[in-house]
């Protein structure tokens, strides 16, 4: 495929106003982005202007940002035992499904949730029912919800294949929902990639368990951490435990073309490069 269209981008600063990460993504020779709409760290966010979004949507126009990505506040978890963490986790979800669909993002991702004291089952059900109480607002289909794939600390869900499977069986004939795999979660929860062979016993995985077509974004991290240690720490491409092999196999590989690709590794002056190291190993 021409590298031109490959969509490579990365995760961008929406300061000063999220119009200005469309023109922070251009000049760094991306083509798609991810971005936080608000504050990932806080629970109340401050409205985004009428003048703004239609910026942000001019911007987008004249820079030629193909696909857009949000990733959903840290704070959430859809999980919970607790009903009122549940609910301020579910307003905070629709908020961000509303700024979404008022900026045109296609894809919002989102951690699954955190059991805490619970057991696995009783939150997966939980995040089950609380996607479903969703359904309404995204009835037009122009924003897809994606889980992603977590390294598992603590007591994340996410970490299995099965996990998402079981999420998306439950609620996919509902809401528009796919996945979003991040490569160096997936390593340190123990699915390896660090080179050929390892990654299509992973992609066979996937695709027996949760199905390639539903695979719709990667985040393209190394790790800073050991393969199956459940910690997510992520590092600059061919600077960690995954190493540059495993990057080199993912950007070949035909299947994943046309499957949006993030950086969020944790230097952002190397940006440029690593997109440009990225593209050098498409063939």
């Amino acid at each position: 495929m021409d590298k031109k269209n490959i969509l490579i981008g990365t995760h961008t600063s929406i300061a000063g106003g999220v119009s200005n990460s469309i023109y922070r993504a251009k000049e760094i020779g991306a083509n798609t982005m991810q971005i936080f709409t608000a504050n990932q760290r806080q629970w109340n966010s401050k409205p985004i202007s009428n003048d703004e979004i239609e910026r942000f949507k001019k911007a987008r126009k004249e820079c030629n940002i193909e696909k857009v990505v949000s990733h959903n506040s840290y704070l959430i978890n859809l999980g919970s035992p607790k009903p009122q963490g549940r609910a301020i986790s579910k307003k905070a979800f629709l908020e961000e499904i509303d700024r979404c669909k008022k900026l045109e993002i296609d894809y919002l991702v989102f951690h699954p949730g955190s059991a805490l004291d619970s057991e696995e089952e009783d939150s997966l059900n939980k995040i089950v029912e609380s996607i479903l109480s969703f359904k309404e607002f995204l009835e037009d289909d122009k924003t897809m919800l994606l889980l992603e794939t977590t390294a598992g600390q603590g007591s994340n869900m996410g970490y299995k294949f099965e996990h998402l499977k079981y999420i998306l069986d439950k609620t996919q004939k509902n809401i528009p929902i796919g996945v979003c795999l991040d490569t160096c979660h997936i390593f340190s929860a123990g699915y390896d990639i660090r080179d050929e062979k390892s990654w299509l016993d992973t992609i066979e995985k996937f695709d027996e368990i949760i199905n390639l077509k539903n695979l719709h974004v990667f985040h393209v991290n190394d790790s800073k951490c050991d393969f199956n240690s459940r910690r997510d720490r992520h590092e600059s491409i061919g600077k960690g435990k995954i190493g540059l092999d495993s990057f080199k196999f993912l950007m070949r590989e035909k299947r994943f073309d046309r499957v949006i690709k993030i950086l969020e590794t944790p230097i952002e002056a190397l940006y440029k490069d690593e997109i440009q190291l990225l593209k050098s190993f498409i063939r």
